[in-house]
C-alpha cells in the first residue's frame, strides 16, 4: 500500500511563561489511534522528528483516565514500546515528500516547544499542502502550522478552514494562564479560518486535502478521513 509520514515532536517539555519546564511530549492517543488505523489498512508508517530523536510520549497521556481504563492504557503503552517506527525515527531534514502518500501531525504540548519554530517542518507542511496529498493535523499538532511560510512571506494556511486545541480546552485543562501563548489565538493571527466545536468532543474540519482535528478525541475521525482520501 502507501507510506504515511508521521511527524512527531522531539520535545519532552514546554517552557511556560515563568520559565519553568512543564513535562510533556506527544499525546499517546493521537499517535496510536491513527497509527493502528493506517497499519490495519495495510499502509506503512514512517515516524520523523527534529534531529531524528526518539519522540517522547507525554506520560500523562498514558493514564487510565485518558484511555478508557488501565487495560487499554497498558495496551497503548505496549504499542508505543514495541513499534520500531516510534523507536527509530528518521530525521525531519532527510524526509523526501515524494516518498509519501500522506502526512500526519499528532499533538501533545510538545509541538508548541519545537515544531512551532521548526523551519524544516514548516517547509514540509507548505509543500504537503500544495501537493494535494492528504495532510492530517490534530490538536496541538497545529502549532507546527505557524512556520509554514510561503515564498511571498505569507503563511500557507492563511484563509484555510481548520481547527486545533481551543482556548476553552486549554483553560479547562489548566494551562492557559501559564503558557506563553495560546494555539487558537496564534492560528487566528496568521489568518486561518479557525473552526471550534464543543470542548473535548470529536470535531474535524476538512478543507481540500487538509484534515484537522480539535482534540485527542478527534484523532480517530481524522484518521478515517485520511483513509478515505487515500482510497
Amino acid at each position: 500500500m502507501s507510506k504515511i509520514l508521521f511527524v512527531l515532536t522531539g520535545a519532552d517539555h514546554l517552557t511556560l511563561a515563568d520559565g519553568t519546564l512543564h513535562p510533556t511530549g506527544y499525546w499517546a492517543e493521537e499517535a496510536v489511534t491513527p497509527f493502528e488505523a493506517f497499519k490495519a489498512a495495510g499502509h506503512e508508517v514512517v515516524v520523523a522528528t527534529p534531529g531524528g530523536v526518539v519522540p517522547p510520549v507525554d506520560r500523562g497521556s498514558l493514564a487510565a483516565d485518558y484511555n478508557g481504563g488501565q487495560e487499554n492504557a497498558d495496551r497503548v503503552a505496549a504499542v508505543l514500546a514495541s513499534s520500531p517506527e516510534f523507536q527509530h525515527p528518521v530525521k525531519l531534514t532527510e524526509v523526501d515528500l515524494t516518498d509519501y502518500a500522506a502526512v500526519y501531525y499528532p499533538g501533545g504540548h510538545g509541538p508548541m516547544e519545537d515544531l512551532a519554530v521548526d523551519a524544516e517542518s514548516g517547509r514540509l507542511l507548505t509543500l504537503a499542502l500544495a501537493s494535494g496529498k492528504p495532510l492530517g493535523v490534530v490538536c496541538h499538532g497545529s502549532a507546527a502550522l505557524l512556520t509554514a511560510t510561503k515564498e511571498d512571506g505569507t503563511n500557507a494556511f492563511a484563509g484555510r478552514q481548520l481547527t486545533g486545541f481551543t482556548n476553552v480546552e486549554e483553560t479547562q485543562g489548566g494551562l492557559a494562564p501559564k503558557v506563553k501563548w495560546l494555539l487558537q489565538d496564534r492560528l487566528v493571527e496568521l489568518g486561518a479560518d479557525f473552526q471550534e466545536g464543543e470542548p473535548w468532543a470529536p470535531y474535524v474540519v476538512v478543507d481540500g486535502n487538509l484534515v484537522t482535528g480539535q482534540n485527542p478525541a478527534s484523532s480517530a475521525p481524522v484518521a478515517d478521513e485520511l483513509l478515505k482520501k487515500l482510497a
